[in-house]
């Protein structure tokens, strides 16, 4: 029988931890309910400082609006389960139109203690409040550490760039030689790798409560770009009719172009490269027939989109670099 691997994370860590300091202070304070604390202090460790803050802020609100819903039904009406269905009827509803439908469940906590204590007084109100300040407060302590991430965006962009680096080689290989046992794998390595990065460079953001994106954020944004280009460009390529002595200048670009992909931005240096390419194209024999026709157009159109790729690269600002890699993509 395989069992998956057993693993604390970070967050339950921070949750088991922050919830019990949570509840000991309650107690230290002879708070009634002090057990609530937990469970509020829970419901607000978020995985990111703004989702947390957005998450008390969202609680806070919800459970004033819920106290007034048990002013009105349960010192209105009375207290008993019936009444408190009713106030649930209409509470959820109002959460959700007022977009405050993730405090439902701390609500429910206080309005649990309200109901149980049959009144409505102000040291119960006193008593409540304490108790999400020091739940709630604990969860924002907690949260204002986070681990250090900046070591897994730096490996998902050397990935993605050694990705790149593969695709653009096996083009290079397939230009030249017009055939290529390429399975393709790194095509569907990219798109995973993409998509991890850019998660966790958006994580970032969300941790980091003056700014609203990053350098990483933008640079996965950037290369997403780039990789629809290169899904697009793949189809051209495998789609020639006929190798002509044409493929042979391109695939030279492209192979340079594979030898130096990195995060910094000289892209400049390329799209000098390929304007020298273009020049050349233009000057090669003209297609004596309509498969060698096609597949010129097919490279001048592959060429064209290569040029794309690297405006949108120029574009982005870069990651400082070491001097020797100055030349690089």
């Amino acid at each position: 029988m395989h069992f998956r691997q057993f693993r604390i994370g970070y967050r339950t860590l921070k949750t088991a931890v922050g919830a019990s300091i949570a509840m000991l202070i309650a107690m230290f304070l002879n708070l009634d309910y002090y057990s609530s604390a937990f469970i509020l202090t829970a419901l607000c460790i978020q995985p990111t400082k703004r989702k947390s803050i957005r998450a008390v802020y969202a609680r806070i609100l919800s459970t004033i609006i819920g106290v007034g819903f048990a002013y009105v039904f349960f010192e209105g009406i009375a207290y008993n389960p019936i009444v408190f269905g009713l106030i649930i009827l209409l509470f959820i509803p109002s959460l959700v139109s007022l977009r405050l439908q993730d405090g439902f469940i701390s609500s429910v906590v206080i309005l649990l203690h309200l109901f149980d204590a049959k009144s409505l007084t102000w040291s119960l109100l006193w008593n409540e409040t304490q108790l999400m300040a020091v739940g709630f407060g604990v969860a924002l302590l907690v949260n204002i550490y986070m681990p250090d991430i900046e070591k897994d965006l730096k490996k998902y962009r050397l990935d993605l760039e050694s990705l790149y680096s593969k695709i653009f080689h096996e083009i290079a290989l397939y230009l030249r030689n017009g055939d290529s046992n390429w399975d393709g794998k790194e095509i569907v390595q990219a798109t995973e790798v993409i998509a991890k990065g850019k998660a966790l460079a958006y994580q970032d953001v969300e941790n980091h409560l003056n700014r609203r994106e990053n350098l990483h954020y933008l640079y996965f944004d950037m290369r997403e770009q780039q990789f629809e280009i290169i899904e697009r460009v793949l189809p051209k390529i495998t789609a020639l009719p006929v190798y002509i002595s044409h493929s042979q200048l391109v695939g030279d670009f492209i192979e340079d172009l594979a030898s130096n992909v990195h995060s910094g931005n000289t892209a400049d240096r390329f799209i000098s490269k390929l304007d020298e390419v273009k020049i050349e194209f233009s000057t090669m024999d003209l297609p004596k027939d309509h498969e060698n026709f096609l597949a010129m157009a097919s490279l001048y159109q592959f060429i064209e989109e290569m040029e794309e790729y690297l405006r949108i690269k120029r574009n982005f600002v870069g990651f400082k670099t070491k001097k020797k890699t100055a030349s690089k993509e």
